[in-house]
């Protein structure tokens, strides 16, 4: 990654500037709970790391191809609930991303699995839906502003 993206916030919404937040993990480094997993991975979706999403994904669950649509910007990720223990974990999340100018949320509770010192994304619930915020919402994108004044 270029050395101005890694002093930037991080793209999982955690504050954190992304050198010290998901860098290490799309790096190599293990993350150490499925919600640190889970984040990495919607930064990768952010940033088109499909080689990280591929290799954090569980191998029985694994699909063969993963194409990233270039035109899909994801914008907020909200975790609603994480827990693990030392096999196996879940993370209730909202996702927020826009894809030809239409704002949609991925909500979804995701399986993990600790396996070999690693966690890996095993599978999901999910709940894909349409969003339409009026100009005078909330912006999805998480800014505070309203959506006229920031994403619209």
């Amino acid at each position: 990654m270029n050395n101005k993206l890694s002093q930037e916030p991080c793209p999982c919404g955690s504050n954190v500037p992304y050198n010290n937040c998901c860098e290490p993990l799309h790096q190599g480094t293990p993350a150490g709970s499925a919600q640190a997993l889970m984040r990495s991975r919607f930064s990768a979706f952010a940033l088109q790391l499909s080689d990280y999403l591929k290799t954090s994904w569980h191998p029985e669950t694994r699909p063969e191809q993963l194409t990233l649509e270039p035109g899909t910007l994801w914008k907020r990720l909200e975790i609603l609930s994480a827990s693990n223990d030392s096999k196996q974990g879940s993370v209730h999340f909202k996702a927020y991303y826009q894809e030809n100018k239409q704002w949609h949320l991925l909500e979804e509770t995701s399986q993990f699995l600790f396996e070999n010192g690693h966690w890996f994304y095993h599978s999901g619930d999910y709940q894909p839906q349409n969003l339409k915020p009026s100009r005078n919402d909330e912006c999805p994108c998480g800014s505070g502003k309203k959506f006229k004044k920031c994403c619209l």
